[in-house]
């Protein structure tokens, strides 16, 4: 199982909890190439990477090939174990300048680029992508075989296309076609939906995928690595966390990115975290509490809010019904 790059999101707080929880390879969130070769501030802080979260891997996007090139090399630096390509990012400000997901209208460039960087560095080289920009240029299969023809050593597939976004329902039978194309040797990663210790088993009993990705799913709950990892191992012996157990992770989470940036863009920084965690979901009469939650903006504050939210849940004449 591993930890989708996202942006504001896997920052090393948030790598290091999801690494705690079983996650078995953790990403960046994506870089800039060419904020990187500028040497960006806010880029360069991105890049810290920890012993503790290996193996780690740092991913790059851009839309010409001598930025990211020069970026791959200055990436190397900082040892990551592997350096990922973004070829599937499909916000409007990335894909739409032709990054990203945009690559998918421009597939000889997005060739072009991977195979100057696989033969640029010494690092792993691996690539992140969708089914293709729309439903009428479903290209996965062969770009697939593209890209592995490039040196890339494994690739990771998004079940939906760019002009979905991360609308409908992942397709998860073209990434079961390209792990089962003979002539595809290389590790395939399916990424999309994958929201549920049962969903990740899917993946890998129907598909046959070599890892899973998991991206929205791990908002404000790092510990759905472990629930996975148990469910897919049959153990019986299993403890998921307490109730208790998780509201301490989440401050704990909220203390590291205080301490790591500032009070109050720590607290930024975690609100997406507490807004879609389902640890709140089903308790009674919880909507001005979540409102005082997702308002505050002192650190003291939001504990003693995340104490009483605690002592609500330990109330609750219905704990069956928090997740």
């Amino acid at each position: 199982m591993f930890l989708a790059p996202m942006e504001d999101v896997t920052d090393i707080g948030f790598r290091m909890l999801c690494k705690r929880y079983g996650a078995a390879m953790v990403y960046t969130e994506f870089i800039s190439a060419e904020a990187l070769v500028r040497s960006i501030e806010a880029t360069m802080k991105k890049m810290t990477l920890r012993d503790e979260e290996r193996p780690v891997g740092i991913q790059l996007y851009g839309r010409d090939v001598d930025s990211m090139v020069e970026a791959a090399k200055m990436v190397e630096q900082w040892k990551p174990d592997i350096i990922d390509l973004n070829f599937g990012c499909p916000v409007k400000k990335v894909a739409g300048k032709g990054a990203g997901a945009g690559m998918l209208r421009n597939i000889p460039l997005l060739l072009d680029i991977t195979r100057e960087v696989v033969k640029a560095v010494k690092t792993p080289v691996t690539v992140k992508t969708r089914l293709g920009w729309d439903m009428n240029n479903l290209i996965i299969t062969d770009l697939a075989e593209a890209l592995q023809d490039c040196g890339i050593k494994a690739l990771t597939i998004h079940g939906r296309t760019r002009s979905q976004m991360y609308t409908g329902e992942a397709d998860w039978t073209l990434i079961g076609e390209v792990k089962n194309n003979p002539r595809i040797h290389i590790p395939i990663i399916g990424n999309g939906d994958i929201t549920s210790p049962e969903k990740a088993k899917e993946a890998f009993d129907r598909y046959g995928v070599d890892a899973v990705m998991i991206g929205r799913a791990t908002f404000g709950q790092p510990w759905i690595f472990s629930d996975i990892r148990a469910y897919i191992d049959g153990r019986s012996d299993y403890k998921p966390l307490t109730v208790d157990e998780k509201i301490d992770v989440l401050e704990e989470q909220l203390k590291i990115n205080v301490e790591r940036i500032d009070e109050y863009r720590g607290i930024l920084h975690t609100r997406r975290h507490l807004a879609a965690t389902p640890l709140f979901k089903g308790i009674p009469n919880f909507r001005q509490k979540r409102i005082e939650m997702l308002r505050a903006d002192k650190y003291d504050e939001l504990i003693k809010i995340l104490e009483e939210i605690r002592e609500l849940i330990t109330n609750t004449s219905e704990p069956s019904s928090v997740n």
